[in-house]
């Protein structure tokens, strides 16, 4: 009597064990007006979707209830109403395929079975009406409350004020933002949240971004512990410091992975299954081409990039050894391809220079805080001075030079340097990253006053205080008439100018790349 007592217990433990850990059923139901899925994966994996607005509403994962119930996990802040159908499909695996259509949208949520991943795209004919196109999934933060790789620059969860607008908070002293949870698209592998005694990651993977906008170098905000919920997103395109139109068609595929052995990495995520699913805009890799070549002209301490766009795809590759390239595999079509130093087009020094202060590469690289502002706001006491600074050519370091130039808090910065003999006519040549209400460069020599350059192309977006850096990169000349710089202590002023005004760092500012002297 006993021996069987224990042996029935032992079963009933044995099932619920599989109830919460192991190999369920792939399949779907429909409850309370959502559709159920099961991945049937080891790590079990289910979720609901609404049949009415297309949220996800619930994601368990190892039966652990994974989403914020307060909002669901959903393309922009939510389709509202949609037409959601569901169906099984039979491939080279079993899948299933949640299609949500609206009047200009169609978005897709698909598992494979024995998969802990849901596998996504988004379709669209038109930009969406609140100007940009994401997907955000809201998480539980007692769940999932850290984030990768960022760590607790993006979380914003105790703030206790506000630095800038809605969305840059002081956290235990330090400034905080989602906006610095951002990586260029170019070095792009996994963004995750994650946490619990068994440690859980939810990460999100793109393995390209043909559809999205602003080339290579674009960044955008990737995670943020906001308090209320952890939120983990995919930006496919926004208004965040624009600088080309939107594209239109399929964007996608990109994957929620839901892991406990570590973080992921895009490089061993294959899509190509995607073809057999009958997913508007996608095209497999039977109809796409690759280009390949050297693109040479690069200083071999920069890296080379290869970038080809037109108004419906872009892609990019590094150029590797010998300066060769080879490109993803591209859709049909006439190209623009451009070739850069890093991130800025490839423009060579000056033959005669006198002094170069920086490097052309499209970035504030070395220059006063420029190793902070990505994950920090300007104001926050681990930055160093912003000045007013002087830089002595010949003895001054680089970082006494600064990232950028704030009409209301750092303008102007000074240059002075001795010349042996006078040059007579030379340039100043004064390549900028990015600007922000109209701010360009205004340069003084030995008091004579340069002309006043043109404005800039228009953002209209904040930059820098978020951690952007990247614009249409503006180069400017001076051309110095002979007789203005002379034997020995010459200073040269280069300030802020623009018919806008504004306090501190969102006064008009622009960001240095590059500063050079020289001569014909």
């Amino acid at each position: 009597m006993h021996t069987l007592r224990a042996k029935m217990l032992s079963v009933v433990l044995f099932t619920a064990f599989l109830a919460r850990g192991t190999l369920c059923a792939f399949g779907y139901t429909s409850s309370g007006g959502n559709y159920v899925v099961d991945a049937g994966s080891a790590n079990t994996l289910v979720f609901s979707v609404s049949q009415s607005s297309c949220d996800i509403k619930s994601i368990k994962y190892r039966g652990t209830e994974l989403q914020y119930a307060s909002t669901g996990t959903h393309v922009n802040s939510g389709l509202g109403l949609a037409t959601v159908s569901i169906s099984q499909i039979s491939g080279s695996s079993k899948y299933i395929k949640i299609t949500c259509v609206t009047s200009t949208l169609t978005h897709y949520t698909v598992v494979r079975e024995g998969d802990s991943t849901i596998y996504l795209a988004t379709y669209i004919t038109v930009e969406p009406s609140i100007g940009e196109l994401r997907f955000i999934a809201r998480l539980l933060p007692d769940k999932l409350p850290s984030e990768y790789p960022y760590g607790d620059v993006s979380n914003t969860n105790g703030a206790s004020s506000a630095v800038e607008s809605s969305d840059v908070y002081i956290v235990n002293g330090q400034t905080r933002s989602k906006f610095y949870s951002s990586t260029r698209f170019i070095d792009e592998d996994s963004h995750c949240v994650y946490g619990g005694g068994d440690v859980i990651h939810v990460c999100i993977m793109t393995p390209q971004q043909e559809s999205s906008s602003g080339g290579p170098f674009f960044r955008d905000i990737n995670s943020n512990n906001a308090g209320a919920s952890t939120n983990l997103y995919n930006y496919m395109n926004s208004g965040h410091v624009q600088t080309e139109a939107y594209r239109t068609g399929l964007h996608g595929p990109y994957l929620m992975q839901f892991s406990r052995s570590g973080v992921p990495g895009v490089k061993g995520v294959d899509v190509s299954w995607f073809g057999e699913l009958g997913v508007t805009g996608y095209v497999p890799s039977s109809g796409r081409g690759t280009v390949s070549g050297t693109a040479t002209g690069v200083p071999s301490n920069l890296k080379g990039v290869v970038h080809f766009y037109n108004n419906a795809a872009q892609y990019w590759a590094k150029t590797g050894s010998g300066a060769s390239f080879t490109s993803p595999p591209m859709k049909p079509g006439t190209y623009t391809m451009g070739h850069y130093r890093n991130i800025a087009s490839t423009f060579k020094p000056a033959s005669k220079s006198v002094f170069k202060i920086g490097e052309y590469d499209g970035q504030p690289t070395g220059f006063r805080n420029a190793d902070k502002f990505l994950r920090m706001h300007l104001s926050d006491s681990r930055m160093s001075s912003w000045g007013p600074l002087t830089y002595t050519v010949g003895s001054s370091s680089l970082s006494d030079f600064p990232m950028a130039v704030f009409q209301s808090a750092n303008s102007p910065v000074t240059i002075k340097f001795t010349l042996g003999s006078a040059p007579g006519a030379a340039t100043l040549r004064i390549a900028t990253t990015l600007s922000f209400a109209g701010s360009r460069p205004q340069a003084t020599v030995n008091g004579w006053a340069g002309p006043v350059p043109d404005a800039p192309n228009k953002i209209d977006s904040r930059g820098v205080t978020r951690g952007a850096y990247r614009g249409y990169g503006e180069i400017y000349e001076v051309n110095i008439p002979s007789g203005k710089l002379v034997v020995g202590s010459n200073t040269i002023t280069i300030s802020s100018l623009s018919g806008s005004s504004g306090t501190t760092f969102l006064s008009p500012n622009f960001i240095f790349d590059c500063v050079e002297l020289f001569t014909t």
